[in-house]
């Protein structure tokens, strides 16, 4: 294509500089007033996207006393900030998705694998509980808490409060060796804590 072409001229973008002339240009819209107009003003909440052009003082004057609200009642200012949350979409509540325009309900829906039954956990609806693989460290810890492999969180956190009373210095009368204990039982419930174990 050349340069000089017809079609690559119609393409251009106007410089900025013929936007600034084009609002310099521009009267104010204040009856009386022949001042350039450079600021913009909405119109209302009516005429969305629509603006007066009016000079600096007559902007100002005129912003003073605009009200979007002006006009509604208060249960509709109160409804629409509370649709401005969401920027004006609708919502549904938690667990009302069988109310959704053009979706399908939860009961035709074909679940194979049982991902979506009851309590959503895949391996329950099969009848099987899954179990948390054990590692090596979190054995060790768990050995050092005194206690097995399927313990859970809650038992986790009352043997330690029981093994922290029974090794600590003051119960053992500075004991170096209850000390040591102490240290190790802390370290492992951090580290259960740190894996979610507990």
């Amino acid at each position: 294509m050349k340069l000089t072409s017809k079609y690559f001229d119609s393409i251009r973008i106007k410089p900025e500089n013929d936007l600034r002339l084009r609002r310099e240009s521009q009267k104010c819209e204040w009856s009386g007033c022949g001042k350039p107009a450079p600021y913009k003003a909405p119109k209302g909440r009516d005429a969305k996207g629509e603006y007066f052009h009016f000079c600096l003082d007559h902007v100002r004057q005129y912003n003073k006393s605009y009200n979007f609200f002006d006009g509604m009642e208060d249960t509709d200012v109160a409804n629409f900030q509370r649709d401005a949350l969401t920027g004006h979409r609708p919502t549904w509540a938690m667990g009302s998705k069988d109310k959704l325009p053009g979706s399908r309900p939860a009961s035709k829906m074909h679940d194979r694998y049982g991902l979506f039954s009851g309590s959503g956990k895949a391996d329950e609806a099969r009848g099987r509980t899954r179990q948390r693989k054990i590692r090596p460290l979190e054995r060790k810890s768990l050995r050092i808490m005194e206690l097995d492999e399927t313990a859970d969180a809650h038992q986790i956190k009352i043997q330690y409060k029981i093994l922290i009373k029974r090794h600590h210095p003051d119960a053992n009368g500075g004991s170096r060796d209850a000390e040591d204990q102490l240290r190790e039982i802390i370290d492992a419930y951090r580290h259960l804590k740190s894996v979610g174990l507990c």
